[in-house]
């Protein structure tokens, strides 16, 4: 017998078991995007896969019949109950940069986890420096901007010829230097920074390294123990395959051991907790008792978490991994290559710099409205932005999509 709950089970129980099996790429079968359009614009936010979303579904019928159980909605015990996927989702993700568990914390953005890393580092304070680059993320440049304007040294690194000069950075970074903050690959063109080399930099003044690695995560291989890379936070709506709401910041596990200052409280930061005021409580020194966890999220994690993004990232961290980022890596820089040569040839001057390995390409456009018209036509998405146009091609499409842009950009 047809029922909605049977469909939704065994619908998901076969998406989810996809997760599981390598499947070859471009995996068109796990996503519906083609049939409204040809998305070429993943580094915007990357469209829901079939299994991701019966994860969500999942989760949404437990929510429904609104029975609690602490075992997870993953776990043996219990397959309907629900909690599981959080600590998944974070062991997943941890595996994915090469960190330990204990170094990550889940926070609602990459924006909301760089501003706890500069906070924590107790900034702004006198006498000391930030170094950031003018490719780094706007709301970034936003933070900055106003610290400056409290007083803080700001030392902002402009790109030239749509790149950030590593000698640059090296000028502008000092003894004085508390953090360096940078994107790791671009939202603006793609630009790839030389992770390690910055670090050893910083480093070597005594500074402390951020990285924004939204536009990597997923897509390129990232790796913070060979980087040495000291904190770095991603959203999880793009190149994840999550949803908005949810995100991760790591930070490295000495940094834990008392450098860094507290500055925000939250239950979820807590070991243990106790009352000793209420009838058969123990007795205790105080009203409550508690004891902190030393790890990221003892130090940084606020409030309740986006429990059905929770969901979506335990199917996506694992549907990627099976995949293997680097064959996602070559599968998009494959079309990237393509686009690289054509485009420019359209009219289109490429703004991406060579050297670059991220999933996403630029060109420069002199008539954007122009442009959009056309792709608008042909149902062709990729980010038009003042006078840039950026192509972010995932695992879904293929060289017939990228064909497809170009016609339309010729036409």
């Amino acid at each position: 017998m047809f029922t909605r709950r049977g469909f939704i089970h065994s619908s998901a129980a076969a998406a989810l078991g996809a997760a599981e099996t390598k499947p070859a790429l471009p995996d068109k079968a796990n996503f519906r995007v083609q049939e409204f359009q040809t998305c070429l614009n993943a580094g915007r936010w990357h469209p829901l896969s079939n299994g991701a979303r019966a994860a969500a579904n999942l989760y949404q019928e437990y929510k429904q019949r609104g029975i609690w159980d602490r075992n997870g909605l993953r776990s043996g015990a219990n397959p309907n109950a629900h909690g599981g996927s959080q600590a998944e989702a974070k062991q997943l993700f941890a595996k994915l940069i090469n960190a330990a568990p204990e170094e990550i914390a889940f926070v609602q953005s990459t924006t909301a986890g760089e501003n706890l890393v500069v906070q924590a580092l107790g900034l702004p304070a006198a006498g000391a420096n930030i170094v950031t680059d003018g490719l780094h993320f706007e709301g970034s440049l936003y933070l900055y901007d106003a610290l400056m304007k409290q007083g803080l040294d700001v030392r902002l690194v402009k790109p030239k010829n749509w790149r950030i000069e590593m000698r640059d950075l090296e000028q502008a970074i000092n003894k004085q230097t508390r953090l360096v903050a940078i994107s790791l690959v671009s939202y603006i063109n793609g630009f790839q920074h030389d992770l390690k080399r910055i670090c050893d930099v910083a480093h070597a003044n005594g500074a402390l390294v951020y990285a924004d690695i939204v536009q990597a995560a997923g897509a390129v291989p990232v790796d913070v123990k060979a980087s040495g890379i000291d904190f770095c936070a991603t959203a999880s709506y793009k190149w994840l395959m999550g949803d908005f709401g949810l995100g991760f910041l790591y930070a490295r596990k000495d940094l834990l051991e008392g450098r860094l200052k507290r500055t925000v409280y939250s239950y979820r930061q807590l070991r243990s907790f106790s009352n000793h005021m209420f009838p058969y409580d123990s007795p205790g020194p105080s009203a409550v008792g508690w004891e902190q966890d030393h790890s990221a999220a003892g130090y940084f994690e606020q409030g309740t978490l986006a429990s059905a993004v929770s969901e979506t990232l335990a199917y996506s961290l694992q549907y990627i991994q099976t995949l293997g980022v680097e064959n996602i890596r070559r599968h998009s820089q494959s079309m990237i290559a393509h686009l690289r040569r054509e485009v420019p040839k359209l009219g289109h001057p490429l703004i991406t710099p060579e050297g670059s390995t991220g999933p996403l390409v630029a060109f420069q456009l002199e008539n954007p409205q122009l442009v959009e018209a056309k792709l608008k036509k042909a149902k062709v998405d990729v980010a038009i932005t003042d006078h840039r146009m950026r192509v972010s091609p995932s695992v879904y499409n293929d060289h017939e999509d990228v064909e497809r842009l170009l016609r339309a950009l010729g036409s």
